[in-house]
């Protein structure tokens, strides 16, 4: 066995040992120190070569930019347990109630409403379900469009800020998270754009499918409905704003006032507010929303420690190198290599969560990338547009297994009128992740839809650059000759 056929075997290893289903980060950590001591036995790099590894789980737990998980991840704990999506489904689905698939269009703009402003598939996917799918059966909603329409509203969250996955994407490519949520708007705004179009073309092809709700259950009308809208929408808004604004990460926004973990202290704080406004705030809804932020830091900061022992190795065995000319040789340029990264990225993540994914292949790719000429921003959310098909993928979509859970839960209860078949969830996902496709494919293609909300980056033209020396005190009445000689610039001043 020599050291270049190492680095194959092992990434090899790495799937194998992700596949067995144990826990990844410890998976990671004793696979990269077994590795080591391999390679140790083997003479590619002395011992020594492991002392780094300490130094370099320090370096993890010190990084600044991380400490803003914990706290955009407490806000939206805390905000999907306040009620607000449950004022918002409810004033938005007697708005658009009326009209034909006016139920779906509420479930796809509150997914976006709630995926800039909690930022968790799980709590969004059942807070939906839990409300909008008895309505949308009791109305006689095709089964398939409902569960698809919930399951894909709830993964919306993953592209839009302050989405958790931007911020780990911007800390693994090395680039602002204020430019990673600003390339992200556009391909987020496009998804809903895409699922609205897809829920009129079936409220025109298939009216029966996604028919209105009945004038007799629209309890709001006038004022009262509009006043209700707003109670949801409109401190939703300044919180967006407050938050994201103060980081730089609105579009036409260039200076930032505040680091992406003080705008997460000041996000946790404006929820703290929004469900103290809705009368939830309690210390039963504190303990649980701090229970579930501390379980999803530590389940970060562990794996971010696999990754690392195992990334470590991997590039002391030149597995880097492997992985660069592999990718580098592919035909087609950027082109290849985007559709290549892109399509193991899609098969990848029926196993992998976007958290694995980021810390284990995105440090492989991103060398090749800049290599290759490919602004990181854009490659980031492009790679985040993918891997929100990781919650959607029949059969092992976190997003369905939300879905199902909840529908069980709901038709045990007697809330639902009949059990949800699991056939009805994972065909309706499928022209839901097609869609999610389809976006990928257009922002490969149409790259300005993430670079058209960037700052325009500013271009010297080194040949215009002009450099104007003052004359020093007699140089006035010196020769030509001797006032353009460069090396008088260096004389001694006269005594």
């Amino acid at each position: 066995m020599s050291m270049e056929t190492f680095a194959p075997m092992m990434f090899a290893g790495l799937v194998a040992i992700l596949l067995l289903g144990f826990p990844v980060a410890f998976s990671l950590a004793a696979l990269g120190v077994a590795c080591g001591g391999i390679a140790i036995f083997m003479g590619w790099f002395p011992a020594g070569f492991m002392a780094a590894l300490p130094l370099n789980v320090f370096g993890i737990l010190s990084n600044d930019l991380l400490l803003a998980i914990p706290f955009f991840t407490l806000m939206g704990c805390i905000l999907e347990r306040c009620g607000l999506a449950e004022d918002m489904l409810d004033s938005m689905g007697q708005l658009f109630g009326p009209v034909r698939g006016g139920l779906g269009y509420s479930v796809i703009i509150v997914g976006f409403i709630l995926g800039a402003i909690t930022g968790t598939v799980a709590g969004q996917v059942i807070a939906m379900a839990m409300i909008s799918l008895p309505v949308m059966m009791r109305y006689g909603y095709n089964m398939r469009y409902a569960t698809g329409v919930l399951a894909a509203s709830g993964t919306i969250t993953q592209l839009v800020p302050p989405s958790l996955v931007l911020v780990v994407l911007a800390d693994q490519l090395g680039r602002s998270v204020g430019d990673m949520y600003k390339g992200a708007w556009g391909p987020a705004i496009l998804q809903v754009l895409l699922f609205a179009l897809y829920t009129f073309l079936l409220s025109r092809i298939r009216p029966q499918d996604v028919p209105g709700v009945p004038k007799e259950a629209r309890t709001l009308h006038g004022w009262a409905l509009w006043r209700k809208c707003l109670r949801g929408i409109l401190p939703s808004a300044i919180l967006i704003f407050a938050v994201l604004g103060s980081m730089g990460g609105l579009p036409f926004i260039d200076h930032a006032i505040a680091t992406p973990t003080e705008a997460g202290a000041m996000g946790a704080l404006g929820a703290f507010a929004l469900a103290a406004m809705h009368r939830r705030l309690s210390w039963t809804l504190l303990n649980n929303a701090m229970g579930s932020t501390m379980r999803m830091t530590a389940m970060v900061v562990f794996i971010l420690i696999g990754s690392r022992a195992f990334s470590l190795v991997f590039q002391g065995v030149n597995g880097g190198l492997w992985i660069e000319h592999m990718l580098s040789a592919l035909p087609g340029g950027q082109l290849g290599f985007l559709i290549a990264v892109n399509i193991f990225i899609f098969f990848l993540a029926f196993f992998l969560d976007f958290f694995e994914i980021a810390f284990i292949i995105l440090p492989l790719l991103a060398p090749v990338a800049a290599k290759l000429g490919i602004d990181l921003v854009w490659f980031g959310v492009l790679i985040c547009v993918n891997m929100q098909t990781s919650f959607m993928h029949p059969p092992f979509g976190f997003s369905l297994f939300y879905l199902r859970g909840i529908s069980d839960t709901l038709a045990k209860n007697g809330t639902l009128p009949r059990k949800v078949e699991s056939r009805d969830i994972y065909l309706g996902a499928i022209p839901w992740v097609a869609m999610q496709l389809l976006l990928v494919a257009i922002v490969i293609f149409v790259p300005e839809t993430v670079t058209a909300f960037l700052d325009k980056e500013k271009v010297v033209d080194v040949d215009k650059i002009r450099i104007d020396v003052q004359p020093r005190e007699g140089d006035a009445a010196g020769s030509g000759a001797e006032r353009d000689d460069p090396s008088r610039l260096f004389a001694p001043e006269p005594k």
